[in-house]
């Protein structure tokens, strides 16, 4: 797995690795979200004056003020959806209330409207958000591109205007313009973005290079091979917003059942009141039975029996380090059966480390003096690979002597004077096998094997030494990859940009068998529809650019925030924040407890409005105990679902049980 190192002597001209520009929709700036604070802020206004009797008119006028707020839109969207002949819980919720005025309970209706106002609101700030963060990709790419006319000469163009056949030319830190392959030049290229590998990757003549990735220090010189709109980053783009908009529409348990609930409790409240009327009874009479049928047979309960549950492992969730965006998200974590892991920044740190420090026999070096001779040429440089080598002769106190005559060459390595000794570190692909001087070949050959980085430092021209560096794997990988296994029964699958060699090898070290190395971002999206297709339910890991296709089309994904690229933040249904790997498995367990609870509580509510329902058809309920009755089930299942707040909730790594 051989790789070189360049010098960076100052970071490229747009940063080593920009964030794309936040284009952020505010939270305000969304009807729904101005009109749901509008409608809680006068429920709480009217709630006061109601609490310390106040005028009846002010808290009348206020609710009023409330049910209009909160109620208007979702009321016309439920009677929009009546001309396609659909009726669903918004609107069903939006009549509930208005009967619940009509029979004196102005306040159970006011706050049945707060809670489905905010509801909409959080759905339309999830959505905005989505769609931020997928503008926001389209920063990666630059804007224009420096064009080699055939006649000679330079001229800057947008990167919108370049056409298959173009050369163009990349400067040292710049971003690469355009899909294509390098016609001339060395460098090394950045393209983490897109592969997910961790090390920036030599680049000469005949290699392929992608939109958006960030040049090293040498000069490239690209000829287009895709339209600037069907390029790697575009397709990217193009790929979540599919995913998302074709994504099954995700809904809770309850809401799966709301069209035959809905149509059903109409039907029955429309029985309630015409069928006594028919048989004699007063218009008064039938009127209160049917409005206090239509409030003991609402879903108040049967929604409070989902929410709590789910709202109370957010938290808890929270507490721990994982962010979930949504109610449907904590649900749907504990359905997952299959499980994809991203390598890089997700599996393992994402920032290489000296792992093996190798002095040759015969150099009169110790690993010390090995590698504090690497450091001192590798100081003034700036390459992923030279920072690992300097901090791991700071991490041993070593003292580093000055370099003098520093060059680097990109694509081939570092060369300096240090303590009157010309001292290259390269690699091993780029060093010449001398005759007499091979031994170095066979130490190269068995951490490559091992899957590491290798490089090779020379003195005077004669290999000394050899380094092997790798990209750390996370201390709870493993375990996390084992509790994965137990909770899914299936063994998680890695999907990674990086090569075949290094995937494989981390792999064997986490107990994972099937491995999808060489990935882009288009492949790991693919390999998750085929499961999906299946009839599995995938849970994708990761955190990069690379992975947000991937993380979108998945039935759930989570990204690792600390180093998490925006995109996958924000297309990911849940965030780790801490980064601790450990809590994947703890969150997807606290989810399946969660969902017990939910089946708890919509038992006890369903017995609740079997009862209520059937005393007033049978006999005739009393308002107030009808009211008693509703609120008393929407009471216990409230509690029952706030058990999920306490501490000893929260799955520890160590447990096993699902």
């Amino acid at each position: 797995m051989p790789s070189v190192l360049d010098q960076r002597s100052a970071p490229p001209a747009d940063g080593p690795r920009p964030a794309p520009h936040r284009r952020r929709t505010r939270l305000l700036a969304l009807p729904e979200a101005r009109w749901a604070l509008a409608s809680l802020v006068l429920f709480l206004l009217a709630l006061a004056v109601h609490l310390t009797d106040g005028p009846g008119w002010l808290w009348g006028a206020l609710f009023a003020a409330t049910y209009v707020s909160g109620g208007w839109e979702p009321g016309w969207e439920g009677l929009k959806a009546l001309k396609d002949r659909t009726l669903d819980v918004d609107l069903l919720m939006v009549v509930a209330a208005l009967g619940a005025a009509a029979i004196g309970q102005v306040l159970d209706g006011a706050l049945l409207i707060v809670i489905f106002a905010t509801s909409g609101a959080l759905e339309a700030v999830a959505t905005a958000r989505t769609a931020d963060s997928v503008r926001g990709l389209l920063d990666l790419a630059p804007t224009t591109a420096t064009r080699l006319p055939p006649g000679g000469g330079e001229e800057t163009v947008d990167t919108e205007d370049l056409v298959v056949g173009d050369t163009v030319l990349v400067r040292p830190g710049e971003r690469v313009g355009a899909d294509g392959r390098v016609v001339d030049g060395t460098s090394d290229v950045d393209q983490a973005t897109i592969t997910g590998e961790p090390l920036p990757v030599a680049k000469q003549a005949g290699d392929e290079v992608f939109a958006g990735t960030v040049n090293g220090n040498g000069a490239l010189r690209v000829r287009v091979e895709r339209d600037p709109s069907d390029s790697v980053l575009a397709r990217i783009v193009k790929m979540v917003e599919e995913a998302s908009e074709t994504k099954a529409p995700t809904q809770l348990f309850i809401e799966r059942i709301e069209q035959r609930y809905s149509i059903g409790m109409v039907v029955a409240t429309l029985a309630v009141f015409t069928v006594p009327l028919a048989l004699g009874a007063t218009l008064q009479s039938s009127l209160l039975r049917a409005m206090t049928f239509m409030i003991v047979a609402s879903p108040c309960a049967v929604v409070l029996s989902t929410m709590p549950p789910l709202l109370s492992a957010i938290a808890n969730a929270g507490r721990h380090g994982v962010l979930a965006k949504s109610a449907v998200v904590m649900e749907r974590l504990g359905r997952i059966d299959t499980v994809a892991l991203d390598k890089t920044g997700t599996l393992t740190e994402g920032t290489p480390r000296v792992t093996d420090i190798r002095p040759l026999t015969g150099s009169g070096l110790d690993e010390d003096g090995l590698l504090a001779l690497a450091a001192a040429a590798e100081h003034p440089s700036e390459h992923p690979l030279a920072r690992a080598v300097v901090a791991a002769a700071r991490e041993r106190n070593l003292p580093l002597s000055d370099a003098r005559d520093f060059t680097a060459a990109p694509g081939r390595g570092v060369t300096a004077t240090v303590d009157g000794r010309v001292i290259a570190v390269r690699s091993p692909a780029r060093l010449p096998d001398r005759s007499g001087h091979g031994t170095h070949q066979a130490v190269v050959m068995a951490l490559e094997e091992a899957g590491r980085t290798v490089v090779v430092v020379a003195r005077d021209g004669e290999p000394v030494g050899v380094l092997g560096l790798a990209d750390r794997l996370r201390p709870d990988a493993a375990a996390t990859v084992a509790a994965l296994t137990r909770l899914t029964g299936r063994t998680p699958v890695l999907l990674t940009g990086d090569n075949e060699r290094a995937a494989r090898h981390l792999a064997a070290e986490v107990g994972i068998t099937d491995v999808r190395a060489g990935l882009l971002p288009q492949d790991k999206a693919a390999a998750v529809k085929e499961w999906e297709a299946e009839g599995r339910r995938v849970l994708m890991v990761g955190d990069g650019v690379n992975d947000a296709p991937a993380l979108a089309a998945a039935y759930t994904g989570i990204a690792m925030g600390k180093a998490g690229s925006d995109l996958a933040l924000e297309t990911a249904d849940a965030v780790v924040v801490r980064d601790e790997l450990s809590t994947v498995p703890s969150v997807v367990r606290l989810s399946r407890t969660a969902r017990r609870l939910v089946v708890q509580n919509l038992v006890v509510a369903g017995a609740f409005v079997t009862v209520l329902v059937a005393w007033d058809l049978i006999a005739t309920l009393p308002l107030p105990l009808g009211v008693a009755g509703h609120e008393g089930s929407t009471v216990i299942v409230g509690l029952n679902g706030l058990r999920l707040l306490r501490e000893a909730a929260w799955p520890r790594p160590a447990e096993d049980t699902a």
